[in-house]
């Protein structure tokens, strides 16, 4: 089979606002290098990351909460999630699922036909374990915010499941930040885990996956979106930030609290730790700074956990699960890839609980 030279993308071309981001009809269809696929985009989710990185909000120049728009100062030497600048123009979009149409030189043609999700976390093929020499996809490379997208081979997973594209779509980045967060948090059967922010992808995620753990899990989010919540399988669902927590937490000891809010309610999730908790962070939507009092962390003897470069295990996991049926997509809206400026803006305003994706417009290949 023979393809297009060209392809429809959405094209990020600068830090900005939501107009970084220009449609084109004939943006250059990539090649696979010798030891990569070539994946013909199915659906790709949307992502904080993908927000952020646009925005330029990783800058340490930008202190404020995320808001999706233009900031009056970005370092552009700042790095994204991977460790580097973002070189521009850029194609965004992590969360790809698709079938691979094309191998490099060095791939067994047998994966042609394969359907794959990806593994966003690029990492150093002689150096899989350093997180020093790791990058990101649609941020250090490009993405699947395209109608085709390369990757490293062994970043295209191979998955067998009955779900659409579109469900498919919504598990690499969200799920595996998820499943990262709590596995280097070490949660078990015997924890309860507080998720602030659980209407959202990567709270949606916590909640199911340390449902699966065995753990009793206690969800945070607007009053609106409880019952959307609730199907995840929270075990009790407070509201986003009630006035006092400890009294609306009742007898339940919190010894985990699994975050991506941050913001100015972070002190007081910090204070309702039992000693001995661990508190994991993979983001900060709310507000990067915070107020700590440092008594509170050592004389609790509280564990801080940093997540982003997940551990290798936790991507093939998550195809396990997805393959079993022990985890579900929350699937909020379906937009079209040349519509990706509007599902930002939806995704921002959180007019939605879970994760939107953008699909491309059906278009046919050229038989040799």
């Amino acid at each position: 089979m023979t393809f297009p030279t060209t392809m429809g993308a959405m094209v990020t071309m600068g830090h900005g606002d939501l107009d970084q981001m220009v449609w084109h009809e004939d943006w250059p269809r990539p090649d696979p290098a010798p030891d990569e696929v070539l994946i013909k985009v199915g659906a790709c989710g949307l992502n904080n990351t993908d927000v952020n990185t646009r925005s330029g909000w990783y800058s340490k120049a930008v202190t404020e909460a995320t808001t999706g728009g233009a900031f009056e100062k970005v370092g552009k030497d700042d790095p994204t999630w991977g460790g580097a600048p973002v070189a521009f123009p850029r194609i965004q979009g992590a969360d790809v699922c698709g079938e691979i149409v094309a191998v490099g030189a060095d791939i067994d043609p047998s994966r042609i036909g394969e359907r794959v999700i990806t593994d966003g976390w690029l990492r150093d093929a002689g150096d899989l374990d350093n997180l020093d020499k790791t990058a990101y996809f649609g941020s250090e490379r490009d993405g699947g915010f395209a109608e085709y997208t390369t990757t490293p081979a062994r970043n295209a997973l191979a998955v067998n499941s009955d779900l659409t594209d579109a469900e498919l779509a919504t598990f690499s980045c969200s799920y595996s930040t998820a499943e990262g967060m709590l596995t280097r948090a070490n949660v078990t059967n015997a924890d309860t885990v507080l998720v602030p922010g659980a209407s959202g992808g990567v709270g949606g995620a916590l909640v199911q996956l340390a449902k699966r753990r065995g753990a009793r899990v206690i969800a945070m989010a607007s009053e609106a979106k409880h019952g959307d919540v609730a199907k995840l399988g929270a075990d009790a669902i407070l509201p986003r930030a009630p006035d006092n927590l400890r009294t609306a937490l009742g007898n339940e000891k919190i010894t985990v609290v699994a975050d991506v809010v941050g913001g100015p309610y972070w002190p007081t999730l910090i204070d309702i730790l039992e000693r001995g908790g661990r508190y994991t962070c993979s983001g900060a939507i709310a507000g990067p700074m915070v107020q700590l009092d440092l008594r509170t962390f050592y004389l609790r003897d509280l564990t801080f956990v940093g997540s982003t470069v997940i551990p290798l295990e936790v991507m093939p996991n998550l195809i396990r699960y997805i393959e079993r049926g022990e985890i579900k997509p929350a699937l909020a809206a379906i937009y079209p890839l040349d519509q990706l400026r509007e599902a930002q803006a939806a995704f921002i305003a959180k007019e939605h609980t879970g994760n939107i994706v953008v699909v491309p417009k059906a278009r046919e290949d050229t038989a040799p």
